[in-house]
């Protein structure tokens, strides 16, 4: 992989809510030789908030951001929805005029149109796994895992020519020892932020992901989106709950980081029991 130093955008959840979805990732950064260097006063992308209410401005958080890139190395992403909006803005420059008038207008400068934003599924994708000292450990063997993407991934029709990434986390974690369970939603909406004004209609969404998931054996739910995460968790049945990580939580725990126990002390349904049975954690 030729690049080594990406910038780094990290959104507002892996600032705050999921703070251990973003140690857990720059800690994977350095052990595969990463550097991440995080962009200087990044603003919210606008995620589902303001492009419902004013595109204008949607437009101008996120192009905010792009315009805060340094233009020699590629923008690295670990939020889907995140993604989407920066992708969204970065495609309305390369397309439209009018759009890099504004752009110019705002920031004073010209549009970078070759600036190049990435997911960490596709960072991730490109890595030669079999080189890393990973694959001599089989360290997640026994672990049943479901892999849940969410919504965010499969992208609006303007971007359906983009690669979404879908069986990245089942390609890894089995080369890892993990097994993904076979299910049929792993694509399927958390509510996201309708958790917030709608948590009725959240609650049963997730009930259905989790029962499903249970149904099929998994140990787990391994997600994609940190705002995922937080709605596993928060909506689901205590009685019927199942352990939720960050994908990065899990390559972190492959790599036996010293920072996983802190990492799940700040989860609302505590993994550390479901790990110990499986063998995976003292």
């Amino acid at each position: 992989m030729a690049e080594t130093t990406y910038s780094y955008f990290p959104g507002c959840s892996l600032a705050t809510t999921a703070k251990e979805n973003n140690a857990s990732l720059m800690n994977l950064a350095k052990e595969l030789g990463i550097t991440l260097v995080e962009i200087e006063d990044w603003n919210c992308c606008g995620s589902s908030s303001a492009h419902s209410i004013d595109r204008r401005l949607a437009d101008q958080l996120a192009m905010r951001n792009l315009s805060l890139a340094p233009p020699d190395r590629p923008v690295l992403v670990a939020c889907p929805s995140c993604n989407l909006r920066l992708q969204q803005a970065n495609l309305k420059l390369q397309s439209d005029e009018e759009a890099r008038q504004c752009y110019q207008a705002w920031f004073g400068k010209p549009a970078n149109r070759e600036l190049h934003i990435m997911h960490f599924f596709e960072l991730l994708d490109q890595m030669d796994w079999k080189a890393t000292n990973l694959q001599r450990s089989n360290r997640l063997k026994g672990l049943k895992f479901a892999p849940y993407y969410g919504c965010m991934l499969a992208r609006p029709p303007v971007m359906r020519h983009m690669k979404n990434y879908h069986g990245v986390m089942e390609r890894i974690l089995s080369g890892l020892g993990a097994a993904p369970v076979s299910w049929g939603y792993g694509s399927r909406c958390c509510g996201t932020f309708l958790s917030v004004v709608r948590p009725d209609i959240v609650t049963s969404m997730v009930h259905e992901i989790v029962a499903n998931a249970r149904y099929t054996g998994a140990d787990c739910l391994v997600t994609a989106c940190a705002m995922c995460h937080m709605n596993l968790e928060i909506r689901s049945d205590p009685k019927d709950a199942l352990p939720i990580f960050h994908f990065s939580e899990i390559l972190s725990l492959a790599f036996e980081h010293e920072d996983a126990n802190a990492y799940f002390e700040r989860h609302l349904i505590d993994p550390r029991p479901m790990l110990r049975q499986c063998q995976l954690m003292p």
